[in-house]
């Protein structure tokens, strides 16, 4: 099924219960102390859509995501999520949720499930808790990536790990080619170096390459560019894959197209990106496949 009919096909009472949404409400409800409060401030901000788009592109600027701020955590959604709901924001393809969540000293999310889910944390500042299931107890910081195959089920909590400072991470879901496997956790701390002016692969489909691996056809790589400095990625799988390109900091060219801080800008239908830093720039690149099997 096309990406454009899975979507319309798919109620959005489906898509919360195939993504657990609900549970991300719940665990937030528990942290707030009055869930009906939760649940009002979670669809506060019904934006409009606010994108720009040709035949192969979508821009989202970051003033237009979704909002939720909850006192203990104030998050930014690019896609629809929790009470944020736009029909036209749903997904980029197999990637279905990125989150830019800034989380209270000590404060976090409660225990609750996922399944069928590939779910990956990449810290940007602070510490960030992990605690799940299947015994796992582990704290990542900036430079670590945390993947979690939800697969069959699986409950886990995360929260601050500091009582001082707040931590900043991306939380991402990305729709699996694979239901109903063995859950399974995973985290790497990775060099900062290594992406000096260049791209590190942080994730792949492949347990033997750079970085952790995911139940799907998708390549993630982070840069830190200088100023005035360029590089090129190549599709990994050309054919079937697009390019999700989301800007942690600062400001550059990709394609001919300027971005600023926390824009997102999907390309599909190409083999190559150009990218230019127009200032010191800190750049995600998601390759992901177009089409939701």
């Amino acid at each position: 099924m096309k990406r454009k009919e899975f979507i319309q096909n798919l109620s959005w009472g489906g898509v919360v219960s195939l993504l657990g949404v609900a549970n991300y409400l719940k665990a937030a409800s528990a942290q707030s102390g009055s869930g009906h409060d939760n649940l009002k401030q979670l669809g506060f901000n019904h934006i409009n859509t606010m994108e720009t788009k040709t035949r192969t592109t979508v821009l989202h600027k970051a003033e237009t995501r979704g909002k939720a701020n909850h006192g203990w955590l104030n998050s930014h959604h690019t896609f629809s999520f929790a009470n944020y709901y736009n029909p036209d924001r749903m997904n980029f393809g197999v990637l279905r949720v990125l989150n830019d969540d800034v989380v209270a000293a000590g404060r976090g999310f409660g225990t609750h499930p996922h399944n069928n889910m590939e779910i990956i944390s990449i810290p940007l500042e602070g510490d960030l808790e992990h605690k799940d299931s299947m015994g796992t107890s582990a704290v990542i910081k900036q430079g670590d990536i945390q993947v979690m195959s939800a697969g069959t089920g699986i409950l886990h909590s995360e929260y601050n790990a500091n009582q001082d400072k707040e931590v900043k991470f991306l939380q991402i879901w990305v729709v699996p080619n694979k239901e109903g496997v063995e859950p399974r956790y995973d985290q790497i701390s990775l060099n900062l170096g290594d992406r000096k002016n260049k791209l590190q692969q942080i994730l792949s489909p492949n347990s033997e390459d750079e970085g952790v691996w995911i139940h799907q056809n998708a390549w993630f790589n982070m840069t830190f560019l200088e100023a005035g400095k360029s590089l090129n990625y190549q599709l990994k799988d050309a054919e079937n894959n697009g390019v999700y390109a989301f800007v942690i900091n600062g400001e550059l060219t990709l394609n001919g197209q300027k971005l600023s801080k926390r824009d997102g800008f999907g390309l599909w239908d190409l083999e190559e990106l150009e990218i230019t830093a127009d200032s010191d720039t800190e750049l995600l690149l998601m390759e992901v496949p177009m089409n939701i099997a």
